[in-house]
């Protein structure tokens, strides 16, 4: 069966069918699905069966994967291999069996609170509740791309704080809401990043995890990111996926923000999460002026 790839929104996605990823692809097929993600940035491939260790397999083609020094806490590391996150809202005995378990979550990408952020984010959907529970995709080349000139110019050498669920807007609710514990995790990274294969300039804050803009006072720091989130959030740069149990999402983290909608507290939702560590974001060259 041929692979086919078919784009998804004006944003960003695509939804590639005619590949069963629990067989080992070839060098063609691993050639193909690389160059889709690098001109599609979020990949969908439904109706995929995959068991823990096809997911596992699959991932590690890509790189490594990341030390997972917080899997001690995590109490899914009694029922899953060290490298897999259980997203899921199931308790047994009043307890998440995984993490980030209820409500919607604020865009962000995985890692950014440590020097070398994650490459990949690798989803597989298990069960699924009657509605929400969606993700947001938001397209970082295009919120670059679209800044005014004067405004890339102002960020060519700007750097943000970055901290693990602690940008301005979380709130300890939002903190309770997600199961969230204290974390001291924090990392300084350009406000304005080159991707590491494409060299294509990235916007890099996020709503959820940027805590400010280094060197800046509070309130011109607190107004300058107001000012970034807003743009990145814009709908012309989102696509939102709605799951369906078996879809495997993949999405190059080096360029995307994602989000969490809402959805119903009593229904169950489950979710086997994948990364892949990547390496310290490089600066984007400036902008021509």
């Amino acid at each position: 069966m041929t692979i086919r790839i078919e784009p998804v929104s004006d944003a960003l996605g695509a939804r590639i069918t005619g590949v069963d990823l629990r067989r080992e692809p070839d060098a063609e097929t691993w050639g193909t699905i690389h160059k889709a993600w690098l001109d599609h940035q979020v990949l969908n491939f439904p109706g995929q069966e995959l068991s823990e260790e096809d997911q596992i397999r699959f991932s590690r083609h890509w790189g490594d994967f990341p030390r997972r020094k917080r899997f001690e806490e995590r109490r899914e590391k009694n029922i899953a291999d060290r490298s897999i996150m259980l997203v899921s809202n199931i308790r047994e005995n009043g307890k998440p069996i995984g993490s980030l378990p209820d409500g919607e979550m604020m865009f962000h990408t995985d890692g950014a609170y440590d020097e070398h952020p994650y490459r990949y984010t690798l989803l597989h959907a298990i069960e699924l509740p009657s509605v929400g529970g969606n993700t947001l995709f938001a397209n970082m080349y295009k919120a670059y791309e679209t800044l005014p000139g004067e405004l890339k110019q102002h960020l060519a050498t700007a750097r943000a704080e970055h901290g693990y669920y602690a940008g301005r807007h979380v709130t300890a609710e939002i903190k309770a809401t997600l199961a969230i514990g204290p974390s001291s995790d924090s990392w300084v990274h350009p406000v304005c990043t080159a991707h590491e294969e494409t060299g294509r300039p990235v916007l890099f804050v996020s709503r959820l995890l940027t805590r400010g803009i280094v060197g800046l006072p509070e309130a011109e720091s607190d107004a300058l990111l107001d000012r970034l989130l807003a743009h990145v959030e814009q709908k012309s740069f989102i696509y939102e996926h709605v799951w369906t149990p078996g879809d495997f999402v993949i999405w190059d983290n080096r360029c995307v923000n994602h989000a969490r909608t809402d959805f119903p507290p009593g229904e169950r939702r489950l979710l086997r999460r994948t990364t892949v560590q990547g390496v310290r974001p490089e600066p984007a060259q400036p902008a021509a002026a």
